[in-house]
């Protein structure tokens, strides 16, 4: 099998869990659309997330906050269609979940049913843990999100990493500890000092992946435009750009541009001809007129 052959077998929390106990990394991406979801599983990713970032990277929004629920389970239903293997975890959006458990499970309900979701995301602990707690006790599979997170990120002081004294370090291990008691079956760490995750994760027995929190997490995610070069804004400190596709985008359709403005493009390559004598006809056919 070649490098980028993926399995056909549709991974399960079994597998995340199997992964975790034999130290084997576990690798997720995002992805927002169909094409996204077909790239990713031609990679051989183990997990897919629709992240609310889709409302930066592919709806053009300033933040995550404005994305709706409607939007988020379009992007997610186009991303199941492309999945095989991945797990895909849908991400529930800002004011979708907060305010009690019976909005969060009708939330959560709908991207379980209408958008085929292995499981839903939430972000941060406080209030969150009693609405992970409701879904798991409903059947629903749980990813926490803790450290940076991006709904609240006005009120952790912006975009920036989380947990740098000794008493904010133990807050997100406490948020942390909360969620994998409340029952969830995996935990993303965002955007903190290695040594919080190397301190929390003796204490985990739940998977956990970083994005921004060093390598002793137990697998890494990365957004999809990010990591491609597809998005144009900023990137933060541990984005590490594995292509540049929006320069080559770019370039291709300027180069098209160019030809379309020059003439040449298209060239005779790239039409089609009518069979021998049918143009004479048609032209017999209009003189008749």
């Amino acid at each position: 099998m070649s490098a980028h052959a993926a399995p056909t077998k549709r991974l399960t929390l079994g597998d995340l869990a199997a992964k975790k106990q034999a130290g084997e990394p576990i690798v997720m991406v995002t992805a927002y659309d169909y094409p996204g979801a077909q790239i990713s599983e031609a990679a051989g990713v183990d997990m897919v997330l629709v992240g609310d970032s889709g409302a930066m990277t592919v709806l053009g929004y300033d933040s995550t906050v404005p994305i709706t629920i409607d939007e988020m389970l379009m992007l997610t239903r186009a991303v199941r269609r492309g999945l095989d293997r991945p797990l895909l975890v849908g991400d529930l959006p800002f004011g979708s979940y907060e305010a009690s458990d019976e909005i969060a499970l009708a939330t959560a309900q709908r991207f379980v049913k209408e958008a085929g979701v292995d499981l839903v995301k939430i972000e941060r602990g406080g209030t969150t843990v009693d609405r992970a707690r409701a879904l798991v006790n409903a059947g629903i599979p749980v990813v926490g999100h803790v450290g940076l997170t991006p709904q609240t990120a006005t009120a952790l002081g912006g975009y920036r990493a989380q947990g740098r004294t000794a008493e904010a370090a133990l807050s997100v291990i406490d948020d942390a500890l909360a969620l994998q008691a409340a029952g969830v079956s995996l935990l993303v760490v965002e955007a903190v000092p290695s040594e919080v995750t190397a301190a929390l994760m003796p204490l985990l027995e739940i998977p956990v992946i970083g994005i921004g929190a060093g390598a002793d997490a137990d697998g890494q995610v990365l957004v999809f435009h990010d990591l491609l070069g597809i998005y144009a804004g900023g990137a933060a400190k541990f984005v590490k750009r594995y292509a540049d596709l929006r320069t080559a985008a770019v370039d291709a359709i300027a180069a098209y541009a160019d030809e379309v403005r020059e003439g040449v493009y298209p060239g005779p390559e790239h039409g089609y001809r009518m069979p021998e004598g049918e143009a004479q006809r048609l032209q017999e056919l209009l003189d008749a007129r």
